[in-house]
């Protein structure tokens, strides 16, 4: 397995190649090899989401010396998180590099986000265990560097349905649920329709590539629409 190309795309050079070869290995290429557990990169993903989430909660920490918890928290959330993620392993040509079943990969899942995701955060344990802490923190300032910045200067996609829930549950708990109405075409690029209810109540509706998606895109109508101060007057 030749990685060299990607080991330039992420400017470190593995002493251990076997360590980068298990973290480009989905599952679904173990599993059509007849393979066992531990021969894919979830360990590492596992490993990786840890590291990933304390480097920045750290240099957030730093940065951001006047403000509260609750806010730091907010910044972090639109870091760390799987289309953050996605999106720089589509910078880096993650996908291309990836062993995947022909399956999976007939399925689009060299650009699937989740899959993307969940292979950056095993390169990042890759490179701790092959280089140490201070390398794996290297590479992921290095390659998040614009994202931090965006996210401290407002810039990122806002999380309309952390900031709904917020917004309703503010003074009580309300019963809040997305639903989904349906979904149109083939697996490998369906789209999602959701409406979103509160206390049983319709706010909004959202349409997406994914539920995730679907589900922001009816919170940030419910929001927009002032669905959320209608439900909070009654």
């Amino acid at each position: 397995m030749n990685n060299v190309e990607f080991q330039k795309n992420i400017n470190y050079e593995f002493k251990d190649s076997d360590y980068l070869e298990k973290a480009l290995t989905h599952s679904s290429f173990v599993q059509e090899k007849n393979g066992r557990c531990g021969k894919d990169n979830e360990r590492l993903e596992f490993l990786g989401d840890a590291f990933f989430d304390a480097i920045i909660s750290e240099t957030l920490y730093k940065k951001l010396t006047h403000v509260s918890e609750g806010k730091l928290t907010k910044i972090r959330a639109s870091i760390v998180c799987e289309k953050s993620l996605a999106e720089q392993g589509r910078k880096l040509c993650i996908g291309k590099f990836l062993r995947m079943g022909k399956g999976e990969e007939n399925m689009g899942g060299r650009e699937r986000e989740s899959i993307l995701a969940d292979a950056m955060e095993a390169v990042m344990a890759a490179i701790f265990l092959d280089g140490g802490f201070d390398e794996a923190k290297s590479f992921i300032l290095r390659t998040f560097a614009d994202t931090i910045e965006n996210a401290i200067s407002g810039k990122l996609i806002k999380d309309y349905k952390t900031e709904l829930q917020e917004n309703l549950q503010a003074n009580g708990d309300i019963k809040i649920h997305y639903h989904v109405d349906k979904e149109d075409g083939p697996d490998h690029d369906k789209t999602f329709y959701v409406s979103l209810f509160a206390e049983g109540k319709q706010l909004g509706e959202g349409v997406g590539k994914s539920k995730k998606e679907a589900e922001q895109n009816a919170a940030r109508y419910a929001l927009e629409s002032g669905g959320d101060k209608c439900i909070l007057k009654e």
